[in-house]
């Protein structure tokens, strides 16, 4: 079973990019929550607890997806790993209660209360896992189905941005609303960009946007999904004193970001360059929020 779990997280989620992800997400926020409030930076042990926590939960967004998509997946896509047999929906069920115990032991060992944000943490993946009990309505629906969806993003940078103000006896910093509006954003620039391509790859039952609203306007929404990354993102950096920071990072992404989404328009089959352009944004936000401070930047 081991062996068979080790093979499905090499195709569907990749413990070498998202391990790394995860504790920059669990750095930027933690770090940023001190900052806005002028405290000493976290411990490494807050980081990488707030890494870790960030960590277990993208496993459980993963492991339910797979329950949510298991009809469409066996329909449409039997090459993946539970349709073709690699692994079963048993078995992934006590990789997310695994993951649960694991995330209650490190908020524990932390402070216990940070079991009351988890378990909200927790309530809303659910609802997001049930398609908030109105799937059929939401499905056609693509923007409403990204709306409902991409604020799970900013509950995970609160959660992890937690792991520094409540150990400490604090109260949340207002400025956190800002790193909450950055990670929403972001969020929703990663959902369009990994869903956009070249017609060649469009498959049968998988609603991208380019399919659904046309090569243009998929490319405009996640043009405009990147300007409020930028737009939010400075006004979080600002708050943390990180502005130029976050103009050095951000800068030269948005210049390519525009050229990207130009070609594609002009060459359809470039479309692979937006969900490496989104996860570089990604990286570079994150790392302007909270651990460029160690630059000196």
């Amino acid at each position: 079973m081991l062996r068979r779990l080790w093979h499905y997280q090499r195709e569907r989620f990749p413990l070498a990019a998202m391990a790394p992800l995860a504790l920059l997400l669990g750095a930027s926020a933690s770090m940023f929550s001190a900052l806005v409030r002028g405290a000493a930076l976290p411990s490494a042990l807050a980081v990488l607890a707030a890494g870790a926590s960030a960590l277990l939960v993208f496993a459980q967004m993963r492991v339910l997806d797979e329950f949510k998509d298991a009809g469409d997946d066996a329909r449409f896509r039997p090459y993946r790993p539970v349709p073709r047999g690699l692994v079963t929906l048993a078995e992934l069920r006590r990789v997310l209660v695994a993951a649960a115990a694991a995330q209650m032991a490190i908020a524990i060992a932390v402070d216990a209360r940070l079991l009351w944000l988890l378990a909200a943490l927790w309530g809303y993946l659910s609802l997001m896992a049930a398609e908030f009990f109105a799937r059929d309505w939401l499905r056609p629906r693509h923007f409403a189905y990204l709306a409902s969806h991409v604020p799970f993003g900013a509950l995970i940078a609160l959660y992890a941005a937690a792991f520094e103000w409540l150990p400490r006896g604090a109260d949340p910093h207002p400025a956190l609303a800002l790193l909450a509006a950055a990670a929403l954003f972001n969020t929703t620039l990663l959902e369009i960009g990994r869903k956009i391509r070249a017609p060649r790859d469009e498959e049968a039952g998988v609603a991208t946007y380019s399919a659904v609203w046309g090569r243009r306007r998929a490319v405009l929404a996640w043009l405009a999904a990147f300007a409020l990354v930028l737009a939010s993102g400075a006004l979080a950096a600002r708050a943390a004193g990180l502005a130029t920071a976050f103009a050095l990072l951000m800068t030269p992404l948005a210049i390519g970001a525009g050229f990207f989404a130009l070609r594609y328009l002009q060459r359809p089959e470039s479309a692979r360059a937006f969900e490496p352009t989104s996860g570089a944004a990604t990286l570079a936000l994150y790392l302007a929020l909270g651990p460029a401070t160690l630059l000196g930047t």
